[in-house]
C-alpha cells in the first residue's frame, strides 16, 4: 500500500528547496508515494511547489513581525485558525508521516500531527535551532541535522547528522569553466568573484560592491554580481549607462552551476541551504550573515565553518567597508583559498536527501 507523507514548511528558498529534493527523494525510492504540501498562503512555496509537480495547500499563517507590535494582533487567531485547518487537512489526508522542514506553515502542521498522533520528523537546516522546532523536537520521532553539536537544542537520541538536501544541478560544476564563461560573456582566464545575496538579494552586499567597484575594476578581476529581485532597479540606475566588461550585473542567476563553475571565490550571505551548496562546490568563501533573521542564526551557521577554517566571516556592519579589500587580498592569495576550499569540502554531506527520504519511508512503516 502507498505511503502517504505530508511535508510542511517554506517561506524562502532555503526551506523550499530542501522540501522539493526530499519529495523528489521519496518519489525515487518509491514511485508509488502520495505526497501533500503545507505551505503558507502568499509564501514563495505557493508558486514554487506546484512548478516542481506537487500539490500544495495553504495556511493562513505569518510570522511575527519584529518592527511593528500593530502586526501582530492577529496573530494568535492566524495561528489558532492555522492548527484548525491543519487538523482537518490531517483528517482529510491520512498521512502515515509528517515532515517539517521550517518556514511558518511548519509550526502549526506539526503540532496538529503530534496532537493527532500522526509520527513526524525534522529537517533542522541550521546550526542554531529556532523557538519552534525546539520545542516541537520534544515530540518528534526524529531530527535531521546539517551541523554537528545539536544536542544543545534537541534529545541527542532523536538526532541523525544528514546535512541539507541540496540542487543537484547546481553543483555539478566540472569541467564547466569554459561553457560558463562563454554564457557570462566573460574571460575564462581571469580571476573571478561571485556575489549573490539571495533570489531577493541583500543590500548590505550591493553596498558593498557600489562604494568599492573602482577596486574591482583596477584589480582587473570580473564580478558576476546577482542584485536579487528588490535591487536590480536601483543598482543598474546607479551603475548608469555603458557597464564595464569586466561587470556582469543580472537580478537572478537562471544557471547557478555556471555561476559557480566560472568563479574563483564566492560572496555570500550565510543561509543553511547556501552553505551546503557551498560545501559541494569546494569554492573559497566570504560570508556575510544576515542580521535580519530569527535568532541570528546565520552568524551562528558561518560561525560552524570559520570553526574549521573553511571560510572567512565578514560582520554586517562593517562589510561596506571592509568586505571587497578583504575579497581582493583573498583571490591573490592561492595558498589560502586552497587551503578554504579544501576545508569547506570537508564538511559536505553528499545525498542527505536520499538519507532522509529513507528515514521517513522508516517511520511510515
Amino acid at each position: 500500500m502507498a505511503k502517504r507523507v505530508i511535508i510542511s514548511g517554506g517561506g524562502t528558498g532555503g526551506h523550499i528547496f530542501p522540501a522539493i529534493a526530499i519529495a523528489n527523494a521519496l518519489k525515487k525510492i518509491d514511485p508509488e508515494t502520495e505526497i501533500l504540501f503545507v505551505g503558507a498562503n502568499g509564501r514563495m512555496e505557493m508558486e514554487k511547489v506546484p512548478a516542481a509537480g506537487y500539490k500544495i495547500i495553504g495556511l493562513d499563517i505569518q510570522g511575527f513581525q519584529r518592527g511593528s507590535i500593530l502586526k501582530n494582533v492577529l496573530l494568535p487567531f492566524k495561528l489558532l485558525r492555522s492548527v484548525v485547518k491543519a487538523i482537518e487537512i490531517l483528517k482529510d489526508f491520512k498521512p502515515d508521516v509528517a515532515v517539517g522542514v521550517g518556514g511558518y506553515a511548519s509550526g502549526p502542521l506539526l503540532y496538529a500531527a503530534s496532537q493527532m498522533k500522526v509520527p513526524y520528523l525534522i529537517q533542522e537546516q541550521n546550526s542554531f535551532a529556532g523557538i519552534t522546532n525546539k520545542w516541537l523536537g520534544k515530540k518528534a520521532s526524529l531530527i535531521c541535522v546539517a551541523f554537528e553539536g545539536m544536542d544543545k537544542f534537541f534529545p541527542k537520541e532523536k538526532i541523525i547528522v544528514t546535512g541539507n538536501p541540496i540542487r543537484k544541478e547546481v553543483v555539478e560544476i566540472e569541467n564547466k569553466r569554459s561553457a560558463a564563461a562563454e554564457f557570462f560573456s566573460i574571460s575564462a582566464i581571469k580571476k573571478t568573484i561571485l556575489l549573490t545575496g539571495g533570489s531577493l538579494g541583500a543590500g548590505t552586499l550591493n553596498k558593498s560592491i557600489l562604494a568599492g567597484l573602482d577596486k574591482i575594476i583596477a584589480a582587473d578581476v570580473q564580478l558576476i554580481w546577482q542584485t536579487g529581485k528588490y535591487y536590480y532597479k536601483s543598482v543598474t540606475e546607479l551603475l548608469g549607462g555603458e557597464q564595464h566588461a569586466n561587470i556582469k550585473v543580472l537580478e537572478f542567476l537562471h544557471r547557478m552551476d555556471f555561476a559557480y563553475a566560472a568563479c574563483d571565490l564566492v560572496i555570500s550571505r550565510a543561509g543553511a541551504g547556501t552553505i551546503a551548496e557551498l560545501c559541494a562546490v569546494k569554492k573559497p568563501v566570504i560570508l556575510v550573515p544576515s542580521p535580519n533573521v530569527a535568532e541570528d542564526h546565520q552568524t551562528k551557521n558561518a560561525l560552524a565553518l570559520v570553526e574549521k577554517e573553511a571560510a572567512i566571516l565578514v560582520g554586517d556592519d562593517v562589510a561596506e567597508l571592509e568586505l571587497l579589500d578583504i575579497a581582493l587580498q583573498l583571490i591573490e592569495n592561492k595558498n589560502k583559498c586552497r587551503e578554504l576550499a579544501e576545508n569547506i569540502g570537508k564538511m559536505e554531506l553528499p545525498d542527505a536527501d536520499k538519507i532522509i527520504a529513507e528515514e521517513v519511508l522508516k517511520l511510515a512503516k
